[in-house]
Parts: structure tokens; C-alpha cells; sequence
């Protein structure tokens, strides 16, 4: 069975990727002028297995089309570059909506009593096999998207954290050691965010990363993609944290070069 799925994957990474698809990427995924010409067929390549195993659903009325596979899959498959991955083995469907969505909740009120009710999203991750989209927002269109967020790196990074079973801020690591210090980087930066964001203070990062420690890291991972120089200036020990896990360095200084040459 896993020779089968290796043959497979081999095949449909082999095949020639679609001009139309590589005009996508140019297009609509910033990071890929950063890549070199390697890590460019590196990700052509996962997305072309990514997109062949996974199932797009639109909703409300949303149309799939080529464009929003290879957008959505380009984003997914930018944080397994260069690592051992089974290309998210626990996800199996992603649910593209138009725009934000009513999603439903239940809030505890006053007198332990729970209330249903709905909030609007742009994304969400489940462990139960599924991220949610909001199309509009993976194109970072609303003017209300903060600058550095990625909602789509964002809960796909959620993916990653979900693999071992939970949801806590820490994916899948090489070593043991490794979690050692991943606890003591980024828990040590989710207490200082928590912090300035109780006392009201300005911050580089999203103040929704001091939520909870799966947030920070989901945050931290867009912030990682879209925002590198300032967060290596910023905060040079997380960036380095970052850095070791997903085997990238978008801070560098041919990557930039790369880009502007593209631009």
C-alpha cells in the first residue's frame, strides 16, 4: 500500500506542471518569486499530488476553479518545502467559501448558562479532516486584513500542529531535544505577547496570537512567510525557531533579490 501511494506521488510529480497553473502562482502567491528555481519544482510538484488527493468542496454557492486549487494548494504546500511530510495525512476536504461566514458558537453568559450563536470567519481548521476558506481573504482582498496576516498559511499551520493528535502550539518535530527548546522559544514569546496585549501595548505581531499557544504559532507561521525581515529584526530567536522547522530562511537576502528581479 505505501509503495502503491509512492508510485503515485512520484508519477504526478513528474508530470509537466501547466503553464496556466505556474501564471497562478506568479500571480496570486508572493513567496514564490523568493523560491529558488529547485524549491519552485520542489512546489510545483507537491501541488500537483496535494490537489490530486485532496478533495475542494465550494460553498455558498462558490464555483471551484483552477485558480483556487492551485492558490489554496500553493499555500499549503509552501510549509512542507524542504521537509519529510505525507502531505497533510489527516486532511481530506477544503471548503472554499466567497467571503467571511456564519459560523456557529456557543458562549457562556452570565449564570453558567450556555448560549447558541453565530460569528462571522475566514477560515478554520478541523481535526476532523477539514479546513474552512473564505476565498476572498486568502487573496487578502478586505481592506480590514491586517498587514502579515495569511489566513490561509494560517490554518494550514493548524494542520500541522493537529498531527500528533492535539492542538497545542507544538507540530510534529525532528527530536526529542527539539521540543526542549520549541517550549522554551515560543512559549517564552507567547507570555511576553500575552503581556503587552493585557497592558495595551503596540506589538509587531498579531495580538490574536496571544489567544492561546496554537493561535501564536499559526500567527507566528504568516508572520514567519509574509512578514520575515521584521521578525528576524524583531524577534531574532523565534525567527531562528522558525527557521529550523520549516527549513527555510524568507528573510535572506537572495530571496528578496529574487523577488524584486521578478517585480
Amino acid at each position: 500500500m505505501f509503495e502503491r501511494k509512492t508510485r503515485r506521488r512520484d508519477r504526478l510529480r513528474a508530470q509537466a506542471f501547466p503553464p496556466s497553473w505556474r501564471a497562478i502562482l506568479w500571480r496570486n502567491i508572493s513567496y514564490y518569486g523568493r523560491l529558488t528555481p529547485p524549491e519552485r519544482e520542489q512546489l510545483q510538484g507537491y501541488i500537483q499530488v496535494f490537489i490530486a488527493e485532496k478533495n475542494f468542496e465550494g460553498c455558498a454557492g462558490l464555483e471551484i476553479t483552477e485558480e483556487i486549487k492551485v492558490t489554496i494548494a500553493a499555500y499549503a504546500c509552501i510549509l512542507l518545502l524542504n521537509r519529510p511530510h505525507d502531505y497533510y495525512p489527516r486532511l481530506q476536504s477544503i471548503l472554499v467559501y466567497p467571503d467571511a461566514y456564519p459560523a456557529a458558537v456557543v458562549r457562556i453568559v452570565p449564570g453558567n448558562i450556555a448560549v447558541e450563536g453565530h460569528e462571522m470567519r475566514a477560515g478554520e481548521s478541523w481535526r476532523t479532516g477539514a479546513v474552512v476558506l473564505s476565498w476572498n481573504h486568502v487573496l487578502c482582498r478586505p481592506a480590514a486584513v491586517p498587514e502579515g496576516r495569511n489566513v490561509a498559511l494560517h490554518e494550514f499551520a493548524h494542520q500541522l500542529d493537529q498531527e500528533n493528535g492535539s492542538t497545542d502550539g507544538a507540530p510534529v518535530l525532528r527530536t526529542t531535544s527539539q521540543y526542549a527548546t520549541w517550549a522554551r522559544v515560543l512559549g517564552g514569546e507567547f507570555e511576553t505577547l500575552s503581556k503587552q496585549t493585557a497592558a495595551d501595548q503596540p506589538t509587531l505581531i498579531d495580538k490574536y496570537g496571544a489567544t492561546e499557544p496554537a493561535e501564536f504559532f499559526a500567527v507566528v507561521t504568516e508572520y514567519f512567510f509574509e512578514k520575515p525581515l521584521q521578525l528576524k529584526q524583531r524577534h531574532p530567536e523565534l525567527y531562528e525557531e522558525l527557521r529550523r522547522f520549516y527549513r527555510q530562511d524568507p528573510a535572506s537576502t537572495d530571496g528578496i533579490e529574487s523577488q524584486t528581479r521578478r517585480a
